[in-house]
């Protein structure tokens, strides 16, 4: 508590290097984390705590409360607090297991070891032993032990590269840069433990993408900003070694301050239970009432005439008390009707669930070695009712990794693979790939099939040689050499990769960069071009250029960037060229590449140095900075000239074709969230097969408020009104998850305890040691085996028939009608239970000529007949038989008679006379032929309507699962494998669009040459994955699967 005062009054940070002891008296936090809940002092108390927050488990303490009052106890307290104890004993070890695993990822993290400059000297350091103000060393591929300022590097001027994908999940490198005044500092470490520069910055925050602070050393102060801090949780990456000094530490770092506090989750099925639960509690409420409200005016009627028999006194016991303590009575009798156990079975199928999950070999990644992983238990039949997927487009749909395609220049296209009579084939294979062995840079990975862009190039075509230097020289990329010499870029995005190293296998090869020269290499001939200005990419520009002088000394402006932007900045005289370049750019679009538009312009000595001085005006101005350079980017990207377009293939992931038509014949909506522009969302769209040709409209929504956005997508829905575009649904493992909880409550339902009124008191039918085992051992087995292995149809049928899916996203299987359902079922049960044996009791003698309706031979009898009727109805629930189903099963049914003969032994009552006084009870009534007879007459009158109300459904109104499930009985064999055909290219008039980076571009840092390398980090490779063939798989899939169902039944057709 004290240390959250602390910091919520901390409005600003003051930090020295190299100083603890200055450090101190501010009481900043070590750099230690807690993720952790409990330790060894307060795990009992705080986690009984959390425990009995529920209101089930307050109910059934209060009801033992109740117990131990021997005026209103019917039941003997250990009926109650057997279950309770064993329900608050495996939530505690659960939780338990869970803060384990917090406090082990806890001191692994807190142990790793970090180099710390203490006395001079480089030390080795826990990560918890880690101080404000102390300067620490990273390596290459190093984690950030906590948030620093960074001091130096291993590059030219303090620049270190860095990997924030544990923040943002960005995996593009990132650039930080040192202030210049500590950059000097290099490896030196007595200069470092020299340093004692102050801090004084921000309160900690959450804010990753801001920072700001002043640095005040050697009588001067510098500002810092973002750039200069490097955050913990990230990579350091291509960059030898730096130094950095500690800022904030532990749980004050950004990171943590963004990871806050778990929320507490509850699916729909834990509401719909709570709202049941109290239903129930309702519903014995009411009952209690009305039984007391009877046991008062029974008292008042009858219960006075026993009052001289049992030696009352007058007046000791009235009526209304006598119903008060009634009340109380039958709550406790009846406590069983609140389904306490169903809160634990639905536990432990959850953690059978999550670690089915986790060993799921289909689910397994065998690129990265990475198996799926469940980290929440709580969630998993959530995943049987997804109704929308939200997903991220760059590393989840794609694997980042794009490919130069092809390309429009001057009017005319290349990369096009043509057949022997002219035609456009996409048959690449079987087509000669252009060599590139003459060229020593070449990249090997790189296939082009178009030996026509190569003759151009020889030919010296000034169009094409125009356009390759543009892709050479306008970019971003920062060059360098690896041990072996081989020439390696470092992009900061894929797409100008793929663009550079398309020009460099066609001969011009971006070679190196200074703040002031690009170098490449044209058709092997060194080229040095002076850069004049880099006009840099941001979000409303979608564009770039640079302006360079040639050797020959003419200054031209080459341009990249989207084609809705850059054709608006043409010269007129390029109309021609520009419908012909559309036409090209809608054909690319058509065949799912992201395109971009190339262009420039040349310039006149004269004017760009006019241009120039207003923009180093523009640069040195304090009010409308922004504004005035981009009016100035605005005034000199005009008049441009066409040169054409490139067209770039972003790979999409293995599967991700077929898994978005697996969810969209689920009937699942699939929301892909990007920060592309909106020609480049819709070609994803696309490629992934989210948007068809065969979709006749569009809607696109551009509002910018809520109210616009309603508006819109109001007009859409009248215009599709009355069409149906909906798909059928599928189905996963876990749609059975549903009903299982339903079972449970079944169960529950018939367990109620019977209450036979003995001069207005109240006695169970049932054994008080049966009611306490009902739950715990002879029917908790069965249900947690049906529900962790049950399966009403194979994963492959379920993946062949999404529409199995609908079910669970409305919610079909486990409802509130199901649950009145299942009540009417259980009363039925319960009177079957009941009266069967008492008609059969009444008045009739044993084999033996005794009289067999005693008291403890009706209890054996109903007890009997329930455990065999719960465990034939779990049997018939059960669709996937395992030798775990079958020892649990039949199982519970030997437990139970093993049990009963013990309880009432000779021996146990040698033992316990007063516990169990029944002696020989159970031998003598289960040896006679006729209690049997009763035993299955109530067997059957109990479980036969089910059959036959299942029998008729099935018959007459099956559903699909149920056709699925007779089709997989009658199919003993495997299916052979279906070929696939190749895939079929589509046309659509849709514009693709190039993808820039999201973040603001590195313009800036190249033009100051702090991003400048002089070191060769190894070189980074990528893994390359084919696409599957979609288009025969979805057709395969939607003629099967309509096939299969129209096997079932002729008048039962599903169409997809």
């Amino acid at each position: 508590m004290l240390c959250s005062k602390k910091k919520s009054l901390e409005v600003e940070r003051i930090v020295k290097a190299n100083d603890r002891e200055y450090n101190e008296k501010y009481q900043y936090t070590d750099n230690r984390i807690h993720t952790c809940k409990y330790n060894i002092l307060t795990f009992l108390p705080i986690n009984l705590f959390e425990q009995f927050q529920r209101v089930a488990n307050v109910y059934f303490l209060f009801l033992l409360i109740l117990q131990l009052i021997p005026e209103i106890s019917s039941l003997t307290w250990f009926t109650t607090i057997v279950p309770l104890v064993l329900v608050v004993t495996m939530t505690a070890v659960k939780d338990a297991t869970d803060d384990y695993f917090r406090h082990k990822s806890d001191n692994q993290v807190n142990n790793r070891q970090s180099e710390v400059l203490i006395d001079s000297k480089l030390q080795n350091e826990k990560w918890m032993n880690v101080k404000v103000g102390d300067i620490i060393k990273l390596e290459n591929n190093q984690f950030v032990a906590a948030d620093l300022l960074l001091l130096s590097s291993s590059e030219p001027h303090g620049l270190c590269y860095i990997e924030t994908a544990e923040l943002d999940g960005e995996t593009n490198l990132k650039v930080r840069h040192a202030l210049s005044v500590t950059s000097g500092l290099g490896a030196d470490t007595s200069r470092l433990a020299k340093f004692d520069g102050i801090v004084v910055c921000e309160a900690p925050n959450n804010k990753l993408d801001k920072f700001t602070g002043v640095l005040s050393w050697k009588g001067s102060e510098h500002s810092l900003n973002n750039e200069k801090i490097i955050l913990r949780g990230c990579v350091l990456r291509n960059t030898s070694w730096c130094f950095g000094m500690v800022i904030f530490a532990g749980p004050d770092t950004k990171l943590m301050q963004n990871s806050g506090k778990t929320k507490f989750k509850r699916t729909s099925i834990d509401r719909l239970m709570n709202t049941l639960v109290l239903w129930i509690f309702g519903f014995l409420i009411c009952l209690g009432i009305i039984l007391a409200i009877g046991n008062s005016i029974w008292e008042n009627q009858v219960g006075d005439q026993f009052r001289t028999f049992l030696f009352w006194n007058e007046g000791e016991k009235n009526s209304v008390f006598s119903g008060f303590l009634t009340f109380w009575s039958y709550i406790i009798i009846l406590n069983t009707v609140v389904p306490i156990s169903l809160y634990v079975s639905v536990e432990v199928i959850r953690l059978g669930h999550s670690y089915f999950i986790n060993w799921d070999r289909k689910m397994y990644y065998s690129g990265k070695a990475t198996p799926a992983q469940a980290r929440t238990t709580t969630l998993n039949e959530e995943l049987g009712q997804i109704e929308y997927v939200f997903s991220d487009k760059t590393g989840t749909l794609t694997e980042n990794i794009m490919t130069f395609k092809k390309c429009s220049i001057n009017g005319r296209i290349y990369g096009e693979v043509h057949d022997v009579l002219g035609q456009k084939t996409d048959m690449t294979k079987k087509k000669e790939a252009v060599g590139f062995s003459v060229n020593p840079e070449a990249d090997r990975t790189f296939q082009f099939f178009d030996h026509h862009l190569m003759e151009s190039i020889k030919m010296g075509d000034p169009k094409v040689h125009e356009f390759l230097r543009l892709l050479a020289l306008c970019h971003t990329v920062m060059s360098e050499e690896n041990s072996a010499g081989e020439l390696i870029y470092q992009v900061q995005s894929p797409d100008e990769g793929a663009l550079v190293t398309a020009a460099k296998n066609l001969g011009f090869i971006f070679k190196s960069r200074t703040p002031e020269t690009i170098t490449i290499e044209e058709l092997g001939t060194l080229v040095t071009y002076q850069l004049l200005a880099f006009l840099d990419f941001n979000n409303f520009r979608k564009r770039m250029s640079v302006i360079v002088r040639n050797p020959e000394g003419q200054i031209k402006l080459y341009s990249k960037g989207a084609d809705t932007i850059l054709f608006e900045r043409l010269h007129p005289s390029n109309e021609d060229l520009l419908t012909l370049t559309s036409d090209h750019l809608s054909e690319f679009a058509g065949e799912g590449l992201r395109t971009l538009a190339i262009a420039y312009r040349d310039l006149d000595d004269k004017y760009f140095k006019e241009w120039h001085k207003m923009l180093e005006d523009a640069n040195a101005a304090v009010d409308k900075r922004d504004e005035r350079i981009a009016g100035l980017y605005e005034e000199i990207e005009r008049d441009l000239m066409l040169l054409g377009a490139t067209a770039v293939e972003d790979k999409l992931q293995e599967g991700v074709i077929e898994t978005i038509t697996s969810l969209s014949l689920a009937n699942i909506k699939i929301w892909v969230l990007t920060g592309d522009k909106q020609e480049t969302a819709i070609n994803i769209g696309y490629a992934c097969n989210m948007l068809t040709d065969d979709m006749n409209d569009v809607f696109i929504i551009a509002g910018n408020t809520a109210v616009e956005v309603r508006e819109e997508l109001r007009k859409a829905k009248e215009n599709l009104f009355g069409q149906n575009r909906s798909f059928s649904n599928g189905h996963v493992v876990f749609e059975k998850k549903q009903p299982l909880e339903l079972d449970s409550v079944v169960e529950e339902t018939v367990t109620g305890d019977y209450a036979l009124i003995i001069n207005g008191h109240s006695l169970t039918v049932y054994d008080q040691w049966f009611i306490t085992l009902f739950n715990i051992v002879y029917t908790s087995l069965p249900v947690l085996a049906m529900g962790i292995f049950d399966q009403d149809v194979n994963d492959q049928n379920s993946m062949d028939c999404p529409q199995l899916y609908k079910p669970g996203q409305l919610n079909l299987l486990f409802n509130k009608h199901k649950f009145f359902i299942c009540v009417a079922h259980g009363i039925y049960t319960s009177l079957a239970l009941f009266f069967i044996p008492y008609g059969a009791f009444y008045n009739v003698a044993g084999e033996d000529g005794q009289h067999i309706a005693d008291y403890q031979s009706f209890a054996v009898t109903m007890a009997t007949s329930l455990v065999i009727v719960v465990s034939v109805q779990i049997a018939l629930d059960t669709s996937y038989w395992t030798i775990i189903n079958h020892v649990f099963v039949w199982g519970s049914i030997a437990t139970y008679f093993s049990i009963l003969f013990t309880m009432h032994s000779n021996g146990l009552f040698g033992i316990f006379p007063r516990q169990f006084p029944f002696v020989g009870n159970a031998r003598h009534s289960l040896t006679q032929k006729c209690i049997w007879l009763v035993i299955l007459l109530t067997t059957v009158a109990s479980v036969m309507p089910v059959v036959a109300f299942r029998f008729l459904k099935v018959d007459l109104f099956p559903t699909l699962s149920d056709q699925i499930r007779q089709w997989q009985k009658a199919q003993k064999k495997a299916r052979p494998l279906r070929s696939r055909k190749p895939q079929t290219r589509r046309s659509s008039s849709r514009r693709s669009g190039y993808a820039f980076a999201h973040q603001e571009g590195y313009g800036e840092l190249i033009t100051s040459g702090k991003n400048m390398r002089a070191k060769n980090p190894p070189p980074t490779s990528g893994l390359e994955k084919t696409l599957y063939n979609s288009t025969s798989w979805i057709e395969n899939l939607c003629k099967k699967t309509t096939d299969t169902v129209s096997s079932f039944s002729q008048d039962k057709t599903v169409k997809l």
